[in-house]
């Protein structure tokens, strides 16, 4: 049970999730990502609702486990961690600093509001590397589902493009 000494807060819950990243792209925490959805305090239990980016994502399994080992770690026992797939995720709950962090690990941020094959085509996606804006779509999937896998045409490197929802 959750020590007596332990006051939960919604600031509180909220600090250590900052520090719980995405193990698919360790370099954006669940909350700048957009997946934590809100924190409830009831009667000293944390409710922690969060969504999946999209409803097959293969990762929300480690980051459910990830939230309940980093809120036990601070003394936090009691909680609750809860999967709402309505209404369901879009890159647009992507913090501005969550969209830095993607472009500083070199995956290209999401830009528009669709994401089919014909929009990717004919996206300009900036190079995360040099910046350039000469790029080419070189599969819809990159090294996850949510992106697109894209080269460079000037510094001919390859890069994932995080795509919208």
């Amino acid at each position: 049970m959750q020590s007596p000494n332990k006051h939960i807060t919604t600031e509180l819950i909220q600090d250590i999730l900052s520090n719980v990243f995405d193990p698919e792209i360790p370099v954006i925490s669940v909350i700048d990502l957009g997946v934590l959805r809100r924190i409830e305090i009831d009667d000293q239990v944390a409710n922690i609702v969060i969504t999946p980016t999209y409803s097959g994502c293969p990762a929300m399994d480690v980051i459910t486990m990830q939230i309940g080992i980093a809120l036990e770690n601070k003394g936090i026992k009691n909680y609750n961690i809860v999967r709402q797939l309505s209404p369901a995720w879009t890159t647009d709950w992507i913090t501005e600093k969550g969209r830095q962090a993607l472009l500083a690990y070199g995956i290209a941020p999401p830009q528009g509001k669709v994401f089919d094959k014909s929009y990717l085509e004919n996206l300009r996606v900036s190079c995360p590397l040099c910046r350039s804006s000469n790029t080419a779509l070189l599969s819809e999937f990159g090294s996850t589902a949510c992106k697109a896998l894209y080269r460079c045409n000037d510094c001919l490197e390859p890069f994932d493009y995080f795509k919208c929802h």
